[in-house]
């Protein structure tokens, strides 16, 4: 987290504070501003929580940190990852949250991953309504999912990584197939 930083001034320097009769006193000033140096970043912190809370803002030490309070893994390798890519999980974790288990969620969550390829999803299942009695039930017996990503180039992929995110955002009955598909420039 935040450490000493080299001749960073204090916002309220701790002599300020003192009666005037302490103020020609050389090592109480010394010690004051001892003080000052290290809680020049507290302080500054603390001055700016609301930047550092806000995932737009926030320093790119913190997004980790914030991904934590929000349950989101950071997409890809964190350090690897551009940091617009990082901010942008972390923006919408909580949406994704509420679209988990959805084609709608993993539709965002290899959006976000991939820096935007289109995907393509569809399902085995389905639901139907009936005033028939034994009308036929949509779908196949065992649910599955099939992903198509389109990509400029396959072989550059993470593999194994889309199928990591797909086999946590899918319901966990469910199965998948990943097709990686040539196309598209970005």
């Amino acid at each position: 987290m935040r450490t000493a930083v080299p001749g960073l001034p204090s916002p309220h320097p701790l002599s300020d504070l003192l009666p005037a009769v302490y103020l020609e006193h050389d090592f109480l000033a010394r010690f004051l501003a001892a003080l000052d140096d290290v809680l020049a970043p507290l302080l500054l912190s603390v001055d700016n929580l609301p930047a550092h809370l806000d995932p737009r803002h926030a320093p790119e030490d913190f997004l980790e940190w914030l991904a934590g309070w929000v349950a989101v893994d950071l997409p890809g390798a964190a350090a690897a990852s551009p940091p617009e890519q990082r901010r942008a999980a972390v923006r919408g974790a909580v949406a994704g949250h509420r679209t988990r288990g959805t084609v709608r969620g993993l539709a965002e969550a290899l959006r976000l991953e991939t820096g935007g390829a289109p995907a393509e999803i569809t399902e085995s299942g389905g639901t139907v309504w009936s005033t028939t009695p034994g009308t036929p039930l949509p779908g196949t017996r065992r649910p599955w999912i099939t992903v198509r990503l389109t990509v400029p180039d396959p072989a550059r992929v993470n593999r194994a990584r889309l199928e990591e995110l797909i086999t946590a955002e899918i319901p966990a009955h469910a199965g998948f197939t990943l097709e990686l598909l040539p196309g598209g420039a970005r």
